[in-house]
Order: C-alpha cells, then structure tokens, then sequence
C-alpha cells in the first residue's frame, strides 16, 4: 500500500495535471474492451479514451504492425523529405475510401495540430481571413484550436487570441447566412461531441455545403472525434451525405497511438509548399511507426463487422437505459450522450458506475449527461454486461435522492 500511495504522489507533484480532481485510477494492463488496475480490479470500457480506442485496447493486428515496422526504422527525417512506405501505404488505402476530391493527407500529431493546419491553410488558399466555427464546438487547446470554442469560461484566462473567428448556431439554418465572401473557412463538427452529442438535422450539412460552394468558402469537418466507424459509417460525413473541402482526422486513427491527418485535394494541400516554401511542417507527422498502427487500424475496420454492428449495438443501448432518471438518450452511432432528470444524479452515476467496474465520463458542455463511447469491438453479450453495471449505477442515483 506504501507503494501505491508513492506512486500517486509522484504522479501529483511531477506530471502536468488537467483538472485539481483527478481519477486517479492507476493503470496495469488493458486488454480488448477492459482496463486494469493495479489491484487486479477490472473496468469495462465504455469511454474509448475519448473515441480512440475504437478497436479496443492492443488489438494484436495492429500491435503486430507497430513491432513489424519497430524491426525497420523509426524515425528519419523531418516529414515530407524521406519517402516512406508506411506514410504512402496509410495514404493510398485511407483515400481509396474517401471521395475522389479527399485525395492526399498532411500527417500531424493530434487533433489540435491538425486544426492549427487547416486554419493556416484556409488563409492561404482563400486570400480571406474571417473563420466561422460553431457555438458549442470543441476543437482541441491550442490557441487557434481554442479561439473556435465560443464560451469563455474556458478561453478568459488566455486572451487575446487569434483574431478573426465568428460563431453561428449549430442546426440554425438562418444562421448560415453569416457566411460571406469574406468567410476562408466554417469549421464544424457533424456531430457536435462536447455539448453532449448534437446530431445534425437533416438538411442541415447539406445546406452548409451549398453555402460554403456559393460564397467560394472552404467546408472543413472535424471528423477527429466522429471518424473511423463511431458514427456508423467510416466518417460521418459519408453517413450524413456530404463531402467537405477539408476533413480533420485523429483518435481512433492510430489504433491507441497518436496521430491525427488533415484531408484534403492535393491541389489545396499543395498550397503548403511554395508561397512560401515549407508553409507548414511537422518534426514527427506522420512517424512510420504510428503510420504502420494506422493502417492496420483501417485494415481490420475495413474487413471486420465492427461498422456494420454499430447501429444495433447503438439501438440495444438506447432500449436498455429506459430508466426512471433517465431523460434522453443522444446518438450518432456509438458517440452516444444519456441525459439524466436532474444535474445531480450525475456524479453519483459517474462515481456509482467506476466503483461497480465501468468507466463513463463527463462532456465539457453539458453537466447533465454523461458521455457513452465504448470500444465497437463490443459483443453483444459484453455490451449486456456493461449496461447491467450502468443500470445499478442509475439505480443507485435515484435511491440516493428519493
């Protein structure tokens, strides 16, 4: 036990927190669909480390590219100056998927960077400066990723920052209007995540692309959170029957390993090497070791049911948690938000949940719901067991209050 509080407190003083109220679950091993902790203690899943870990955790298809490339070479040279075969393999299957316009992919990092790079080129291939993101949008904490929020419960203490972004409505089709010829860019998720799951009405992508097309304006779509099958299709826009300019790509791309990809024509993409030269670049975009996890990702994405299951997994889950505290349950697919009665139940649901075995989490706009995103890997016999766990959660919330 002496250890174990050692531990902790060396996580406490040396490693950069997030909030002042860590989980402080400390992680053994995970394995598929569960986490371990130290003490041997099992947890379902059901957060995916915010939508990564679609196939689960060290799916052995993509543990096995990760050693296989491990044996060649790491990393080379800064990106762009070396032709590597995991760069161009990853690219030529990822975009045989995609629309004949999303043609070439710039590799980055994260999300964030990958936000950072499509604003940059926005400017550049537009001549404009004026951005247009949506009200309750998340898109990473970088300052340009952080100038598309439009709270400033979160951006006040970081003024000024970038300016030029507007916001409009999500689903608000007046609101389109606000985009003009001197719009470069309106950058929106299709599902908004972080305001607790926000499905797109039905006409709406459709009537921001006709804008966007009108007033000569870039459509770039977040997919980081939304892509590689959480929606039900490979990326959502393709469920949702649009084709951006530029796509914003991350998470669950590497298979647990960080890596995100800005989408796009390679015309547009182009723009990034002359006017000036090296207009944007990157020391491990595109590193040949996460490149190689990606694509073995997409492979078993690609040849598995997982995709073609999510919608019945996401219908057994909406039936099951009918419950007297549950007021509404949001989906795009497995991205799913539950909605409680009252603001209170919700920590004790969270709490409830994580010391019965099952980990869920808290959305950054919404202190109603809590956030469902479990690994698709999920078998219909696992989901079942997870949701039993979620449901004495609920019942435990209720009894606590009534």
């Amino acid at each position: 036990m002496a250890g174990l509080t050692s531990k902790r407190q060396l996580f406490l003083d040396h490693v950069g927190q997030t909030s002042t109220y860590p989980l402080m679950l400390e992680i053994d091993r995970a394995e598929g669909i569960h986490i371990y902790d130290t003490a041997g203690k099992r947890y379902y899943d059901l957060n995916s480390g915010i939508s990564v870990s679609s196939l689960g955790h060290r799916h052995p298809q993509v543990v096995a590219a990760i050693k296989a490339q491990l044996d060649k070479h790491m990393h080379t040279m800064v990106y762009g100056e070396h032709v590597q075969a995991p760069q161009i393999e990853y690219a030529e299957l990822l975009t045989a998927q995609l629309d004949a316009s999303l043609n070439s992919i710039y590799y980055l990092n994260s999300g964030s960077e990958v936000l950072e790079a499509a604003m940059k080129l926005a400017k550049r291939a537009t001549g404009r400066y004026e951005i247009i993101s949506a009200s309750g949008a998340y898109h990473g904490s970088t300052q340009g990723a952080e100038v598309l929020r439009s709270d400033h419960d979160y951006s006040r203490a970081f003024l000024p920052l970038i300016p030029g972004v507007r916001h409009i409505d999500f689903n608000n089709l007046e609101d389109l209007e606000k985009i003009s010829c001197r719009t470069a860019a309106v950058i929106v998720e299709p599902v908004q995540a972080e305001s607790g799951v926000i499905p797109p009405d039905p006409t709406y992508l459709k009537a921001l692309r006709e804008r966007c097309t009108y007033t000569k304006t870039l459509m770039v779509l977040d997919e980081i959170q939304t892509g590689f099958g959480r929606t039900g299709a490979l990326f959502a826009h393709q469920k949702y029957g649009v084709v951006p300019d530029m796509m914003c790509i991350g998470k669950a791309m590497g298979g647990g390993m960080p890596i995100g990809g800005l989408v796009a024509d390679r015309e547009l993409l182009g723009k990034f090497t002359r006017f000036p030269d090296l207009g944007h670049i990157t020391t491990f975009g595109g590193h040949p070791v996460v490149c190689a996890a990606a694509k073995a990702t997409l492979e078993v994405l690609l040849s598995a049911e997982y995709i073609s299951e999510v919608a019945q997994k996401e219908a057994y889950i909406h039936k099951t948690l009918q419950h007297p505290i549950v007021k509404e349950v949001r989906s795009s697919g497995l991205m799913m938000a539950v909605e409680l009665t009252k603001r209170k139940y919700l920590k004790h649901v969270v709490g409830k949940a994580f010391e019965e075995g099952a980990l869920i989490d808290y959305f950054l706009f919404n202190n109603r719901s809590f956030r469902l995103a479990p690994p698709l890997i999920y078998t219909m016999r696992e989901l079942e067991a997870a949701m039993t766990v979620l449901l004495k959660a609920l019942d435990y919330a209720e009894k606590k209050y009534n």
